[in-house]
């Protein structure tokens, strides 16, 4: 009975073994680094006189206070509430405060629809120098959309908001108090992420039972293989000082939904300061994440972003900036 115990533990641990050289066998195969590139088409924004100007680049230095980069993928009923919210703040800021001077960045990530129009829609009515559409010629997922975007901003501050406006706009002056609080900030680096943390109680009370259990299973994904000390990952609203931005957003690989977790990895591994702040959040309807399968390919996600770093398959860049 022993000998058979024994046996069976043996054959287990071997398995378990064998599973684990499988997924770092596999991880590091397919880490194929993320296209750089991009299209020709995805160089320049149009104007309001329907010219193209070239985007600036993340490495030169910022020549405006706050940068706000908005993915969107088929937003075109959606954008509008997010977009009138936004720039009301801001232009209502930018009266108060003259030296106040920020851009809006929509990122179409290959819509079908027509996302694209809307958006160059307020670039007519507030101008290009505050609103820019940059139209990815294919879907490239939320963390492509928004690294493609961030990667043209010209804002001393990046913000990352949602194009849904699940999380009130105005919430900005809580991630900027947060980013502010962060003491000391090496080589001026610092994340601020909005979060949803606090209302966990009341959310898991409204989910279905399995998907509870999704999202604590993620949880504990998140904080065994990735980012330690953050409650919550995954909203879309995060402010960024640019140094932070360059330095992490030069490293990312992944595209999709597990983006935020590698890029807070990233900073964590640059040991860049992480200020996490309570921000109000409201369920929009018409999210494109699909409960199961897309938990699934974040799980999968989060142990192959670990995986491929221990491997050495990924490695963290040191951007140059320019002069």
């Amino acid at each position: 009975m022993e000998f058979g115990l024994c046996e069976l533990i043996h054959c287990l641990l071997a398995l378990a073994v064998f599973v684990l050289l499988l997924l770092v066998v596999i991880a590091h195969v397919t880490a194929g680094m993320v296209e750089q590139r991009c299209d020709e088409k995805e160089k320049y924004f149009l104007t309001t006189a329907g010219l193209k100007e070239p985007f600036p680049s993340l490495s030169e230095p910022p020549s405006l206070e706050l940068s706000v980069v908005v993915p969107s993928y088929n937003e075109e009923s959606r954008l509008p509430v997010m977009m009138e919210e936004a720039m009301e703040y801001l232009e209502k800021r930018r009266k108060k405060n003259p030296s106040f001077t920020y851009e809006v960045i929509i990122v179409d990530d290959g819509s079908k629809d027509k996302t694209t129009e809307v958006g160059l829609g307020y670039t007519k009515k507030y101008g290009e120098d505050k609103v820019r559409v940059l139209t990815l010629v294919k879907n490239r997922g939320k963390g492509g959309a928004v690294r493609m975007g961030t990667l043209r901003t010209r804002g001393r501050l990046i913000l990352m908001a949602d194009a849904d406006g699940a999380t009130k706009f105005a919430d900005i002056a809580k991630v900027e108090a947060g980013l502010q609080n962060l003491s000391p900030k090496p080589e001026n680096m610092a994340i601020s992420c909005g979060s949803r943390a606090h209302l966990e109680k009341e959310s898991v009370a409204q989910r279905s039972v399995f998907r509870t259990f999704l999202m604590y299973g993620f949880h504990f994904l998140v904080w065994f293989f990735c980012v330690k000390g953050i409650k919550d990952t995954q909203c879309g609203f995060k402010l960024f000082t640019r140094e932070a931005a360059l330095r992490t957003f030069s490293s990312l690989h992944v595209e999709r939904w597990a983006f935020d977790v590698e890029l807070l990895y990233i900073a964590q591994c640059f040991k860049i300061p992480i200020a996490e702040v309570a921000v109000n959040w409201t369920e929009i309807e018409g999210s494109k994440l699909v409960p199961f399968w897309s938990w699934l390919q974040m799980g999968k996600d989060l142990i192959f972003i670990r995986l491929r770093y221990i491997t050495g398959a990924w490695r963290l860049e040191y951007p140059r900036k320019s002069q």
